[in-house]
Order: structure tokens, then sequence, then C-alpha cells
């Protein structure tokens, strides 16, 4: 089998894996963003993760907004956002929305691929039931789909695509090897088949919560040495001398991963009838620390310049540094709170897109 690879998002996943598999593959990059398609078409990543040579180098790959373009294609990955709702639920307008589209052109041996995060049990109790009843294919007779969970850390130039180990399932054992052969193509670290999509699925959601988990515990350390007139640095680096310690910093948890993946963990655990505790109160944690922040700058400059109304600068506003990604970024619950206390607040950020921004 021949692949030729159609990837369904061009932003922080997809781009990357289109750039990859266009140095050996026949590629074809989709997004519904013209203007995006317009910049990448020239070589241009509005987000400055690809360099104009990574574009070069990638010589089998085109854009393209027309989803129709992909028909060709036998391969079909689909990396576009999976975010919340106000409520906190799983958002799945883009993916239902890719696979919509991929209904339309799926043809027989077809294998669709889902990246973007999701819920253990989703790709085939919600996906692939969307392609089958849309395209009029049996799912597993005629066409077939995995799962490969993204790990694209953005403004990470050490950590890219290529050199992280990638997770591979198949809806079949005969599907997982080829998704496996798929993915060596373009993956030096090595790749891991696991024997189930959701096994992929729930290894990848847990990365994050596991993640957030930890941070949540040192922003309540945080709190609490603070109000001891405890350095929590200093506490952390001595900490840190011991062989198993796992180091992390106190911070605003953003992004659209770390801050968003437990939610979608926690869905699918109510909806079988377990509220999670531990997973739900570092989430409350985290999204509090932005206002704890606020009140403890307030009062520090209250109490420096016996002023309640400052002129405050505040450098980045991205969910991390050295990066463009705004999504989730808890720098503006930061600077909803200060404005709130009174403060005129100014936001300088090099790598952001301002119209994202404003």
């Amino acid at each position: 089998m021949e692949f030729k690879v159609g990837i369904f998002g061009m932003g922080y996943v997809g781009l990357p894996l289109a750039i990859a598999f266009g140095e050996v593959l026949n590629t074809v990059g989709y997004d519904t963003n013209v203007d995006k398609i317009k910049l990448l078409k020239k070589n241009q990543d509005i987000n400055k993760e690809i360099n104009s040579k990574q574009f070069r180098k990638s010589k089998h790959l085109v854009f393209s907004n027309n989803y129709k373009e992909l028909f060709d294609c036998n391969i079909f990955i689909i990396a576009v956002p999976t975010p919340i709702t106000k409520n906190y639920k799983p958002d799945l307008k883009f993916l239902k929305s890719a696979c919509d589209k991929i209904s339309k052109i799926l043809k027989k041996d077809d294998i669709v691929i889902l990246e973007s995060t999701v819920f253990p049990g989703l790709t085939q109790n919600y996906c692939a039931k969307i392609l089958e009843k849309k395209s009029k294919l049996k799912y597993n007779v005629d066409f077939y789909c995995g799962y490969s969970p993204e790990r694209i850390n953005p403004g990470d130039k050490k950590h890219t695509i290529k050199n992280i180990k990638k997770i591979v399932s198949g809806s079949t054992a005969k599907i997982t090897n080829k998704i496996n052969k798929l993915y060596k193509r373009i993956i030096t670290a090595g790749t891991i088949k696991v024997k189930s999509i959701e096994i992929a699925e729930a290894a990848k959601v847990i990365e994050n919560a596991q993640r957030d988990i930890n941070i949540a515990f040192i922003n309540e350390l945080f709190i609490i040495f603070q109000k001891m007139n405890i350095n929590t640095y200093d506490v952390l680096k001595a900490a840190s001398t011991k062989w198993n310690f796992n180091y992390f910093e106190p911070g605003l948890v953003g992004g659209h991963c770390i801050g968003v993946d437990p939610y979608y963990l926690t869905y699918k655990s109510e909806s079988i009838g377990y509220k999670p505790k531990v997973i739900l109160s570092g989430r409350s944690l985290n999204n509090n620390m932005p206002k704890y922040y606020a009140n403890s700058i307030h009062k520090d400059l209250k109490t420096k310049f016996n002023k309640t109304k400052l002129n405050i600068l505040l450098c980045g506003i991205t969910f991390k540094e050295n990066c463009s990604d705004i999504r989730n970024s808890k720098v503006f619950d930061l600077y909803k709170n200060l404005i709130k206390k009174g403060h005129n607040i100014d936001v300088f950020d090099p790598l952001a897109i301002s119209t994202e921004v404003k």
C-alpha cells in the first residue's frame, strides 16, 4: 500500500505533521482558514513554528482549503482543536466537521487516524459512527480507524515531532501495523504499538492530567509558603536534591492541553457514574490562580506605593514562553482581575498575534 496522506487542520499539530510527511510521502494539508492557506503556500507560518527551510524540504506537500482535493488520499489524519465549552464540557464541533467532510471522500480501505485529544472511546463510538453513517461504508470492513496522540510542544525546538516517541493504535491488529509502518516513515525516535485505540486515547489524556495535578500541588504549596514568608523556589531547590523528587514550579496553567484535557477525562468518567475528586480539585485550584496572583499583586503594590490605581505593564500574554499560542491563556484572566482592581493595564508580547489577542 502506497500511502498518500491528507491532514485536516494546519495548526500547531497538523502543520509540523504535514511538513514531516511531505518530505517522504505525497501529502495534502487542509484547513478551512483561507488566509492561512494562502500564507502556507508562500512558505509562511503565522505561528513561526516552521521556518522556510523546512517548507522547502517538504517537496511532496501541497496546501488546500478545498477538502475535495484530498479525494486521492488513502490516509486521513485529523489534527483539529478539541476545546471545551464555557461549562467545561468537550466541544466536538471541529471534530464533527472534519468527520463530515472526510465521509464525503472516504473510499474502500481508507484509514482515518485521530491525533486530536479525546476521551477514551470517542474515536470508535463517535467518529467512526459519523463516518459509517454518512459515507454508507461499513466500519472495519470497508474503512478503518486509528488513534495516534499528538505530542507537540509549541515553542519547543528540542522536542520536535521526529524525535518524540509516537504511540500508535488501530481498529484491528492489521491496521495497527499499517499505521505503525506509516509513522515509522517520519518518527526517528521510534513508535510504540498499543493493544487498542482506547488505551492510546487514555494514555494521551492522562499525560496532561498528571502534569495539571502536579502543578496544582505546587501552586497550593506556593500559597501556603507565601503566607509563611518562605521562598517556594528555595524550598523546591532543596527538595529536588532527593533523587526521586519531581520538580515542578508554580504558575498559570493554560494552553490547549494541560488546562483542557482533564475535562475530557472527567466528562467520560462522570458519564459512567464516577465523579473524579483529585482531577477536578487540581483543575479548580489552577483555574483560581490568576485571581490569587491579582489579589497578591494588588496588595503588594498598595503597600509599596500607597495607591489603589497604578499603570501596569503586563509582559507576556501567550499561555507560556517562546510561543505565539494564546489558547486558554490564563494571563487573560490575570489581566481581567487586575482591571477589576482598578488598575490601568498595558500588554506587551512580541510573539502573540495582536489581532487574535484583541
